[in-house]
């Protein structure tokens, strides 16, 4: 007995679906959906890390040389004005030896010729008096003020080379200093980077230095939301890993140049999304790390809505 034919079943055309789901995606790329709406009861949300004004330090030592000494660690905490390390200083010293004996050699002649134009004006004002009373040679008051001119100008001399050479030990107790670098400002050593013996040049870092100033956080805010955000707002910074912290901060100020955003991790992402740097200051010290990636609430949470009793 033969089994009755059953028509078959064609397989719905899927082609039409196929091409919009790629004119879909494809829009999607063209156009990326807008950032999600922030959490309920705040301004904005962002993606932030933690920095110091002016961000770390990197400095080089001001001249050519060799390193003789590095006086800190890495861990190191420092006062503004301690020294950090110094280049081999004879030459400086020398140049600073020599200089003080020029100085001291023209303040000398200069001291000796002041003596002598005293001794000088004492004769020619004894030898005008006995001229004008016809007891002298009108002559040798002459010759006496003639020498007296002299001396003057040999006196003027002298402190103009007495003043040349206090500038020149002025400038080799500079390039002194210069063999050596201090910290410009209170602040923990984050990196040392060479040690006695290396040749190093003021173009290459030898410290990286984090400055003990008050954290800030830099949030990157969707250009979507910064009409949102003003300066003196109120907001809650949290770690980025959800570790339970939040700390309490205010917006310092924002940005005025909108660029791609550095924080996403997704490539594309980050390549579509526009940002507006926003910068904020914790209403209490905090000793967070720097480059420590946080979330920044924007603004007070809403109070939560009771239902109505009927």
């Amino acid at each position: 007995m033969t089994s009755p034919h059953v028509p078959c079943r064609r397989p719905a055309r899927r082609l039409p679906a196929l091409l919009l789901a790629g004119l879909l995606a494809a829009c999607s790329r063209e156009n990326p959906p807008p950032p999600a709406a922030p959490d309920a009861g705040y301004a904005a949300v962002a993606r932030g890390r933690i920095d110091v004004e002016g961000g770390l330090l990197s400095l080089g030592m001001p001249r050519d040389g060799v390193l003789a000494e590095v006086d800190v660690r890495e861990g190191d905490q420092v006062r503004r004005g301690q020294q950090l390390a110094a280049l081999d200083g004879a030459p400086a010293r020398l140049a600073v030896e020599g200089a003080q004996a020029e100085l001291e050699q023209a303040q000398a002649q200069a001291k000796l010729l002041a003596g002598k134009l005293a001794a000088a004006r004492q004769r020619a004002q004894r030898l005008e008096a006995a001229a004008r009373a016809g007891a002298g040679d009108g002559q040798s008051a002459d010759d006496a003020r003639a020498a007296l001119a002299e001396l003057d100008g040999q006196q003027q001399v002298a402190r103009a080379a007495a003043a040349m050479a206090a500038q020149k030990l002025a400038a080799a107790r500079y390039e002194l200093a210069q063999r050596s670098l201090r910290a410009p400002i209170d602040a923990d050593v984050v990196r040392v980077s060479a040690q006695p013996g290396a040749a190093v040049s003021p173009q290459a870092a030898v410290f990286t230095l984090l400055p003990r100033t008050p954290r800030i956080v830099r949030a990157e805010l969707s250009e979507a939301y910064v009409g949102a955000v003003k300066p003196g707002m109120p907001a809650q910074v949290s770690a980025e890993s959800d570790d339970g912290h939040a700390w309490g901060a205010h917006v310092l100020r924002v940005g005025q140049v909108v660029g791609p955003a550095s924080l996403e991790d997704d490539p594309q992402l980050r390549a579509d999304t526009r940002t507006v740097e926003c910068v904020l200051g914790f209403d209490q010290p905090q000793a967070l790390r720097i480059g420590q990636r946080v979330l920044v609430r924007f603004g007070s949470p809403a109070p939560p809505q009771h239902p109505a009793k009927g």
